[in-house]
C-alpha cells in the first residue's frame, strides 16, 4: 500500500493559514518552455487534459510570443483550440498587443504579461528597461480590460537577480504597484532563480500590504534551486496568500536565467497542503500518474520527491 492509502500525510492544521489554496498550474507553459527537445503539440494537449482531470482549476496553457523568443511554444495557435473546450481556466502569456490579438482571436479570457523587478532581467528578457516594459504593457492591459479579460501580471526577480544580486524590497513594491495601477487583476511574485528565504518572503509581503496592495491579489511563484520553495510557500501562506504557482512534476526553469532550476513541484505542494488540512481540490494520485506519464515522454524521471515516493521511480 502507498502512503495515501494509509491515510498519509495525516492532516494536522496549523493556525493562521487559508482554508483553501488555488494552485496556478504552470507545467504546460513554464515547465515545457525550457525543454531542449521539441514536445509535440498532441502531447502538450494530452498533458493539459490529464492535468484538468486531476482537479486543477487553473492550467496555464501556452504563450503567444514570437517563436524566435521561445521556440517550444511556437504552436500556440494549434494548441489552444485543442484544449479550449476544457471546463478549467486556461491563462496564456501575451508579451505585447500582437500577442494579445492572437490570444483573443482564439477566445482566450485570461491573459498574463511578464515584467521584471530588475533592469538586467528586463533587458535580457524583453530588451527594454523596466519602465519601457511597463509602458509596453499598459496598452495590452488596457485593451484586455476593455474586452473584460482577466489579466495577471508576472513579476520576475523579486528576491534576487543573477546579474545584480540582492533586489531591494522597495524596488519590487514600485513595479507591483505600477502593474496594479495599470489594471492587472492579480500579481505573481517570482523567485526566478530560487534564492528567496522565508524571512525575505515575509518582508516583501509585509511591504506590499503597507503599500496598499491587497494580499488577495497576490500569488507566489517559487523555484526550488536551493530547496527553499516549500518553506517560502509556507511563509507566504502565513501572510494570507492563497494562490500558489506550481509545475506538475517540478518541470521548468527559465530560458533567460540559466541558474534557474525547476519550479516548485505541484505534487510536493499538494502533499504539504494536504498535511496542513488545506483544500486544493486536487487528486494527488491522478496528478502523480500524469507527471509520470509526462516524464516518460521527456525521457527522464521526475525531480519531484513526492512523485518519486508515490510512483517508486528510481532516484
Amino acid at each position: 500500500m502507498n502512503a495515501p492509502e494509509l491515510g498519509l500525510p495525516m492532516a494536522v492544521p496549523a493556525g493562521g493559514l487559508p482554508s483553501r489554496v488555488r494552485i496556478h498550474e504552470v507545467g504546460a507553459r513554464d515547465g515545457l518552455q525550457n525543454e531542449k527537445a521539441t514536445v509535440p503539440t498532441a502531447v502538450k494537449a494530452e498533458f493539459i487534459r490529464r492535468l484538468a482531470g486531476t482537479g486543477l482549476g487553473t492550467i496555464e496553457a501556452t504563450s503567444f510570443v514570437h517563436p524566435r523568443w521561445v521556440p517550444q511554444l511556437a504552436d500556440a495557435e494549434e494548441l489552444y483550440p485543442a484544449v479550449s473546450d476544457l471546463p478549467v481556466s486556461l491563462p496564456v502569456l501575451v508579451p505585447n498587443t500582437r500577442g494579445l490579438d492572437r490570444a483573443l482571436a482564439l477566445g482566450a479570457r485570461r491573459v498574463a504579461v511578464f515584467a521584471s523587478a530588475t533592469e538586467s532581467f528586463a533587458k535580457a528578457n524583453l530588451n527594454r528597461t523596466v519602465d519601457e516594459a511597463l509602458a509596453m504593457f499598459e496598452p495590452v492591459v488596457g485593451r484586455a480590460k476593455t474586452e473584460d479579460v482577466h489579466v495577471r501580471g508576472y513579476l520576475s526577480m523579486c528576491f534576487g537577480d543573477p546579474w545584480e544580486g540582492a533586489v531591494p524590497v522597495p524596488q519590487v513594491v514600485r513595479v507591483c504597484r505600477a502593474l496594479l495601477d495599470m489594471g492587472c487583476d492579480e500579481l505573481s511574485l517570482g523567485d526566478t532563480v530560487g534564492v528567496a528565504t522565508p524571512g525575505h518572503v515575509t518582508a516583501l509581503l509585509t511591504a506590499l500590504t503597507e503599500a496598499g496592495v491587497p494580499v488577495s491579489a497576490l500569488g507566489v511563484h517559487f523555484h526550488d534551486t536551493y530547496g527553499q520553495a516549500l518553506a517560502n510557500t509556507l511563509a507566504a501562506l502565513q501572510q494570507g496568500v492563497s494562490t500558489v504557482d506550481a509545475s506538475a512534476g517540478g518541470l521548468g526553469g527559465c530560458p533567460y536565467a540559466k541558474s534557474a532550476t525547476g519550479n516548485l513541484a505541484t505534487e510536493d505542494l499538494v502533499w504539504m497542503l494536504r498535511g496542513l488540512g488545506i483544500d486544493t481540490g486536487v487528486d494527488l494520485g491522478r496528478l502523480v500518474a500524469t507527471s509520470v506519464w509526462m516524464a516518460a515522454h521527456l525521457g527522464r524521471t521526475s525531480p519531484s520527491r513526492t512523485v518519486r515516493a508515490l510512483s517508486h521511480q528510481e532516484q
